[in-house]
């Protein structure tokens, strides 16, 4: 009864194509944007900002672009991690070595950088796909940090291999603060999130899911194989290469080739195995859950040690926040195995029929 579309009548083709058609979701997404725009500026801390706003938000878009490949198009990939390093040292290079770039072109080429190298690694989807694709692209994983590390150009010759990132400055105005740094993040993640969610919904969109549930049926009605899977693989490595310029520009300001570990990559295929594969909310709850809950078991294990008494050193709470949150992992994989965003689609529809019985 809460969330019925009943009486939401469409007088246009445009009314009906829109991206949140029903009035609750429009209303209900106005109302997050306006708290995270308004509200948590005012209310968090620099901590909460800095360490744990904006890394959701980045690892957010990183999932995205992995759920365009991955959710989407079907096609397995290990190498995001990678595609991020190439967008944040992209995305250097070009404020470094073109004078007067802006910050926000320099972000785009970044961006492109990673396509064009995604599109490269995402060559052999046209022969194998699978557990076979996922290895192929593990190959860019380690061949983009060789790479990164190898050639010093890339890092300005810096002995260390790490790059400072330059000052943000958008039309005169200087992003030096975490409220500056968290709302920038915020713009570009919402304004890339939505982009994401035309996309899909788009002929693009249906001809990635065409080739995600059968390919060979997919070239049958005239899904041009090559040019899909390349279109997929250019698209999310733009997200990935976005989201790492973003990461060394608004959350850490200087990073290492070896800081793009593989770790990541599998962090990030977590982050929509969680949220649910095929879902740009997903990857947003994804994102959240592996990012929160390592902090949140942080706090309350050393609590419970201390009223119950029990002699945990700081090492065995560790030991047991990555036991927990292990078993955390495979009870929500037990219990729905499509994700936190097949939650919200079943509260969603509870909601239509609340009160009554169903």
């Amino acid at each position: 009864m809460l969330y019925r579309e009943a009486g939401q009548f469409k007088a246009s083709y445009q009314a009906d194509q829109q991206i949140f058609p029903i009035a609750q979701d429009r209303i209900g997404i106005a109302v997050i944007l306006a708290f995270a725009a308004l509200v948590v500026p005012v209310i968090a801390d620099q901590y909460w900002l800095k360490a744990i706003l904006v890394p959701v938000l980045i690892f957010s878009l990183a999932a995205i672009g992995l759920n365009i490949l991955t959710g989407y198009a079907g096609q397995l990939s290990l190498g995001s991690a990678a595609f991020m390093a190439v967008g944040a040292f992209g995305a250097y290079n070009f404020m470094l070595r073109v004078d007067g770039m802006p910050f926000l072109a320099a972000l785009a080429l970044g961006g492109l950088a990673a396509a064009a190298v995604g599109v490269l690694f995402g060559l052999p989807s046209l022969r194998i796909k699978g557990f076979y694709l996922a290895v192929a692209t593990l190959a860019a994983q380690f061949f983009i940090v060789w790479a990164l590390v190898k050639f010093p150009w890339f890092s300005n010759h810096s002995s260390s291999g790490v790059i400072t990132a330059q000052d943000i400055v958008i039309l005169g105005y200087a992003f030096d603060g975490p409220v500056s740094k968290y709302l920038l993040t915020l713009a570009i993640v919402v304004v890339l999130a939505l982009a994401a969610k035309n996309l899909v919904r788009s002929s693009t969109g249906r001809a990635w899911m065409a080739v995600r549930d059968m390919d060979v049926a997919a070239s049958v009605i005239g899904i041009k194989l090559m040019p899909t899977k390349l279109l997929a693989f250019a698209i999310s490595s733009f997200y990935c290469g976005v989201a790492g310029a973003l990461y060394a520009f608004c959350y850490l300001g200087s990073v290492e080739p070896d800081g793009f570990s593989l770790e990541m990559s599998f962090k990030i295929l977590f982050m929509i195995i969680i949220g649910g594969v095929g879902s740009i909310m997903g990857s947003f709850l994804g994102a959240a859950f592996i990012l929160l809950l390592p902090i949140f078991l942080d706090i309350l294990l050393p609590f419970f040690a201390e009223l119950f008494g029990l002699p945990f050193s700081s090492a065995t709470v560790s030991h047991i926040q990555i036991l927990v949150f292990g078993a955390l992992i495979m009870f929500f994989l037990i219990v729905e195995p499509h994700g936190l965003a097949r939650l919200w689609q079943i509260a969603k529809e509870k909601l239509r029929l609340w009160p009554f019985p169903h």
